[in-house]
């Protein structure tokens, strides 16, 4: 049962989806964080149904400015807002009488495996954290086409950050283009593996504004690991196209309860099968270890 619910963030609201199993209750939970500028309606569902018929209860939410979530302008990505989010998120399921608050797990993919890390890093009252495909260096994405291509981003960049200043309606560029467009994403295969998490008939806005591209640059979670204190899993492709899957396989290595599993996928092929069952069955097998689910 998934239960359409919002929570306040920052004087804004945030859209959220409360899927519980059908256990008696308080029930372990799962806060999941998606990628950037990735939102409810991009295949979490499959997740919040196989975690749920595991026994445990999950919360997912659009970040403010996304989805069917507040906040102006669109499709801001704001790591500061992101972590004020993630903190709400968190504070809402205290607030829930079916929910057990000592019994709290984070999950997130792609890009969401850094807030996951970070988060996990400054918090002592997660009890365990998952990530998968993760993208924990924010510049990785956009170096994988070159410096050069990273180099073209200057004037948007500057361009937005002057319009937001003033005042100005923002300047936008694409998250995941084709080779040779100006996205911060454009190696082959990126925009066909992107899509393919677009269910049919869902809108996808693919833009950002510009300037959001500057403090992704030099996000760096993977420098937090040997601060996560709760037990992680890091679910590792091997043939990661986004960024080098050793940057993973040393977080795993880093975090003092770190431990990795290896798939032969890329970034966007864990999303499908013949991959997802196996690695969320990997998922539940260590979640329950350490939710404590029955």
């Amino acid at each position: 049962m998934t239960i359409r619910l919002t929570f306040p963030s920052g004087g804004e609201r945030c859209a959220a989806w409360l899927t519980l199993p059908e256990v008696p209750s308080p029930h372990p939970v799962v806060l999941l964080i998606h990628g950037g500028g990735a939102t409810h309606a991009m295949m979490l569902d499959q997740y919040e149904r196989r975690f749920a018929a595991a026994g445990l209860a999950v919360l997912a939410f659009d970040f403010r400015h996304l989805g069917e979530s507040d906040g102006e302008p669109r499709q801001l990505m704001s790591l500061s807002r992101y972590f004020q989010d993630i903190d709400a998120a968190l504070a809402f399921i205290r607030t829930r009488s079916e929910l057990d608050a000592r019994r709290v797990a984070l999950w997130g993919t792609s890009f969401g495996a850094s807030h996951v890390v970070a988060t996990a890093a400054r918090r002592d009252d997660i009890a365990a954290a998952v990530i998968q495909c993760p993208i924990l260096q924010g510049r990785a994405p956009a170096l994988s086409a070159g410096l050069g291509h990273l180099l073209r981003f200057t004037v948007p960049i500057g361009s937005d950050l002057l319009r937001a200043a003033l005042g100005l309606r923002r300047r936008y560029v694409q998250i995941v283009g084709r080779p040779g467009e100006l996205a911060f994403v454009n190696i082959p295969g990126a925009y066909e593996g992107w899509m393919s998490v677009v269910p049919p008939g869902v809108a996808f806005d693919g833009r950002i504004t510009a300037g959001a591209g500057l403090s992704m640059l030099f996000y760096d979670a993977a420098s937090r690991a040997r601060q996560v204190r709760c037990p992680l899993l890091v679910c590792v492709s091997d043939r990661e196209n986004l960024m080098r899957p050793e940057i993973a396989l040393r977080v795993a290595r880093d975090a003092p309860l770190g431990r990795a599993i290896r798939y032969p996928t890329d970034h966007f092929q864990v999303y499908h099968p013949p991959f997802v069952e196996q690695i969320v069955a990997d998922q539940i097998a260590f979640l329950a270890e350490h939710l404590d689910v029955a």
